[in-house]
Parts: C-alpha cells; structure tokens; sequence
C-alpha cells in the first residue's frame, strides 16, 4: 500500500481504492462489478459474518449477466473487512480511499456515517477529496449520508453526489458457486450521477457504466416513478391474488391492465413535469414490462413486495406522484388503488409487513393511520382518497 496516497501499487502501477458498504447482489453485482472494470481496488464492508467470512476466503466471483448483450464477468482483487468489528481498520481505508459507494439500503445510510466522519478527520490534507456515492434506491439517498456525516463533523474532505441506479437482482436461491457470492443479473444497467456535485477544477472519476449529468432529478423520478412503481405494483396485486412470481402475475390481463394504469398515470407526470417525449416514455414503459417479466429472471411476488412501509412512504413510487397529479388536479386512481393491494400484503417473515399489518389492526382509525403511514397531511388534496383507501382495509 502506497501510504502517502493510499493506493495500491501493483507491478508499478497505482491503483485507486474504492470502499464499498454493503456486499449483497447490488454490491457485489452492480456497484464492484463496475468499480472492478474500471481499475479500481474494492474493499468490501459488511456487518454480516459469513458474507464477509466468505468473500475473505474466496479470491473471486462471478457476475452472470442474463438479456440483451449479456455476458459473464469475474471480479477479482477484492478484499474485505467487517464494518462492525474492525471499525477501526475501516477508518483507515476509507481515509486512504479514493471512492466511497453504498447498497445498504437508505434506512442504514445514518450507520454508515461515523466511519466516514472520522476517516475525514484523519485523512492526509493533501489528499484529493473523497467522493462518496450512495447507490440507494431512494431520492436523494447520498444527501441523506452527507447529512448523517455532517452531524458528526466538518466535511470538506468529501465531495457527496447523488445518483440513481436501475438493474434487477432477481431472487439468488440456488446460487452455490463460489461460496455462494455468485450473481445472476440483469444485462441492462443504469448508473446516472450528479456531476454538479463536483467543485471548479475537481474531475468526476472515470467509472465504467456511470453517466454524468447536470439535473439528475428526471432520471431518479424516472425510474422510481416507472421501474419501481411498475415492479412493486405487480408485486402487491399478484400477491393479492395468489400469484408466486412476478412474470405470472403479468402474465394476468387483470393485473397487466393494473400496472398498465398506473404507468399511464406516472407517464403523465413524468412527461409534463420533465419534458420526456411521451412516445419516449412510452418506449421507457414498455421496456421495464419486458424486463421485470424477463422468464430468464424469476422473481416473486413476495421479495418485490418486502418493504411496504418504505414504499407507502412520502418520498416513495406511489404516494410521491399521486401527491403530484392530485396536486395539478389530476386523478391518480392507479395509484390508489395499488396503495389498497400493498396495505393487504401479509408476509409474517418480513418485518415491515408485520408492522404494517400490526398498525393497521390497531384499532386506529384510518385518517390518522393514512397520516402516519403515508405522510400526506389531512389538508392535502390527496388525503380524503387516500383515507378512503385505509378505510376500505380496514372494513374488510
């Protein structure tokens, strides 16, 4: 290790660091993969024993990509530490590091931030700023990091930039190879990340997959108003009736025609608030339908579905753009009405469903449950619909 810049020098080469928290599919599938191609040193940060047990232990994996222009890449060169037990040593590479990314979820991102912090602390003066993306499924997810960071301590260090990402992890039972760290993943891919985060003079890294742009906010809206509304409304309706797996689901005229109905409802938004081309969008549309019903990537109902007070939430697919169209005086009955299929989805394994259930069955009444759930204000144009909608779960 080259102390002085914290890059590893390998047959006389530098090699930039990237620390990367959080080694599931995404991490592991998406977010290194990339890091990888593009010549970077990962170190890998988990909290979870046997992951980190298991990459320790294996010198590579591999990323099987299914799709148009698929093909299969080895990851190598990885190293990995546990983020729990060897905080210290974490520090250390962060303050070394080059790059920092996330797929932790957003909820974990206030976990991640004392590391960071004191990394910055420590890190050498005349050290290039750490650039720390967080690849979360949520808007805005790296703000939420920076924010955590900046609770603790001064970042000037750091250079935060937002970004959205889309490719889908399917469901990894079965996968055994190489101790179990082996992806499969869907070809398509997108990395959008906010160069305006960048100061005068200071270059965004060159990363394989990423696509720089100056107003993020269409793409991130985009994709969370169509892939993830898409994705999870098939999930909560399939599951509502009995279906197992996401593609028989729309396989189902009733629910192709539910997904379908809010896809009409969010192209409408996303077109006169981001200047789409409606056929644009349209083409967007129908893309995602074919990639989230892809045969060669089977995905149940229930794991699209886990979650849902996450993504009932304010900021979230369903209630951020029925918000929206309520709002111009649009209607957003689609949405709603995939709103009611998610406030039925009783999964007892997953812990935000029996939440939800347990709230739900609390004998509150359902205006103030749509508030707490939702975070839509009683004076909100949306609230007499969406309390409608709590009252009707609650009646059956």
């Amino acid at each position: 290790m080259d102390a002085e810049n914290g890059c590893c020098r390998q047959n006389g080469r530098v090699t930039p660091t990237a620390v990367h928290f959080g080694a599931g599919n995404i991490g592991r599938g998406f977010v290194a993969q990339f890091l990888h191609e593009s010549g970077y040193e990962v170190v890998f940060a988990d909290v979870n024993d046997e992951l980190i047990g298991a990459l320790q232990a294996q010198p590579s994996y591999r990323v099987h990509e299914i799709g148009d222009g698929a093909s299969d890449h080895v990851v190598d060169g990885y190293r990995a530490l546990n983020s729990r037990t060897d905080e210290a040593a974490l520090v250390a590479e962060i303050a070394r590091a080059d790059i920092v990314t996330t797929a932790v979820g957003a909820r974990i991102l206030p976990f991640v931030a004392p590391a960071i912090s004191r990394a910055l602390i420590e890190r050498s003066p005349d050290a290039a700023p750490l650039v720390v993306i967080a690849c979360e499924n949520a808007i805005g997810g790296t703000d939420i990091l920076a924010a955590a960071v900046r609770e603790l301590g001064p970042d000037e260090g750091a250079i935060f930039a937002n970004c959205a990402i889309d490719r889908i992890v399917p469901d990894q039972s079965g996968t055994a190879q190489s101790g179990g760290l082996d992806v499969t993943i869907e070809a398509f891919h997108e990395w959008v990340v906010d160069r305006t985060a960048f100061r005068a003079g200071a270059e965004p890294p060159a990363i394989h997959g990423i696509t720089w742009v100056d107003d993020l906010t269409p793409f991130i809206e985009r994709k969370l108003f169509t892939v993830n509304t898409a994705h999870a409304t098939a999930a909560y309706h399939g599951a509502d009736r009995g279906f197992a797996q996401i593609r028989d689901a729309l396989g189902s005229p009733e629910i192709e025609a539910e997904v379908r109905a809010v896809l009409g409802e969010t192209k409408a938004l996303l077109v006169a608030k981001h200047g789409f081309g409606a056929d644009e969008q349209q083409a967007y549309i129908e893309k995602t339908l074919r990639r989230i019903s892809n045969p060669e990537l089977p995905d149940t109902c229930e794991r699209v579905g886990r979650g849902p007070l996450r993504k009932l939430s304010r900021r979230e697919r369903f209630v951020a753009p029925a918000a929206e169209l309520v709002e111009h005086g649009h209607t957003a009955w689609g949405l709603l009405n995939a709103v009611g299929a998610a406030l039925r989805f009783d999964v007892p394994a997953d812990a935000e469903s029996a939440e939800l259930q347990s709230m739900l069955d609390s004998g509150r009444n359902a205006e103030d449950l749509a508030n707490a759930i939702t975070g839509i204000a009683p004076e909100h144009p949306l609230f007499p619909s969406l309390a409608e909608v709590f009252q009707l779960r609650l009646d059956r």
